[in-house]
């Protein structure tokens, strides 16, 4: 069931589509784009409703969540060990994947690390650092996860959102993380923290401010 309808674009010039032709659905084009950047409110709106969006849906997602094994946050390690070279990582290449602290993380690795799912390892170029490495029963823990918290995601995203608005999302939400970023652009009266987001936040206790929606099979 679609509950929203796509954006229905106006030819690149501005002018009104001929009559009775068809809009088309897509991405409102640059021109439209530049024509709104003066729009604050506009802006705080539409981050807002993107915001409580991935908190509502996130929310759903944990109290669902299709094992007691794992929490949320655990499986987000796991998940980005997955994709490292032999399923490691040190402790503080993890933080720049999961909007969490270095505690927070160290942490949710040591509970990992007492069910057996990851291993601790001595980093060999540096006498301080921990490798994290996912163990064979946590990569089995892994995948049977992934795929029950796939089908969940499936079901409530591709439940709301068409094919196209799918794409539409995805694009648009490529497009937000890759653009300029808020300490690149000129403003006098900003102060922005040294380092990472990562840097400032500590493990959420509410599940709907969980560091990532990822998922891997």
């Amino acid at each position: 069931m679609t509950t929203a309808s796509p954006t229905d674009t106006v030819p690149a010039d501005g002018s009104t589509p001929a009559k009775g032709t068809a809009p088309t659905k897509g991405i409102v084009p640059a021109k439209g784009i530049a024509a709104s950047k003066g729009d604050k409110a506009l802006a705080v709106g539409a981050w807002e409703a993107l915001f409580r969006a991935q908190v509502t849906i996130m929310r759903e997602l944990t109290a669902c969540f299709p094992t007691g094994e794992i929490s949320f946050n655990e499986y987000d390690v796991l998940f980005n060990l997955s994709n490292q070279t032999d399923r490691r990582a040190r402790i503080k290449d993890l933080t720049q994947h999961l909007l969490l602290t270095q505690p927070s993380i160290s942490r949710l690795v040591d509970r990992l690390a007492a069910k057996g799912i990851v291993e601790k390892q001595s980093d060999p170029g540096d006498g301080r650092g921990i490798i994290v490495a996912l163990t064979t029963i946590g990569a089995d823990v892994f995948r049977s996860t992934a795929v029950r918290h796939a089908d969940a995601i499936s079901r409530r995203v591709g439940g709301t959102l068409d094919h196209d608005e799918l794409m539409q999302l995805q694009a648009l939400c490529t497009k937000l993380r890759q653009g300029p970023k808020i300490a690149e652009t000129p403003d006098e009266d900003r102060v922005c923290l040294p380092g990472d987001a990562a840097d400032v936040l500590d493990e959420p206790s509410d599940p709907g401010t969980a560091a990532t929606t990822t998922v891997g099979l």
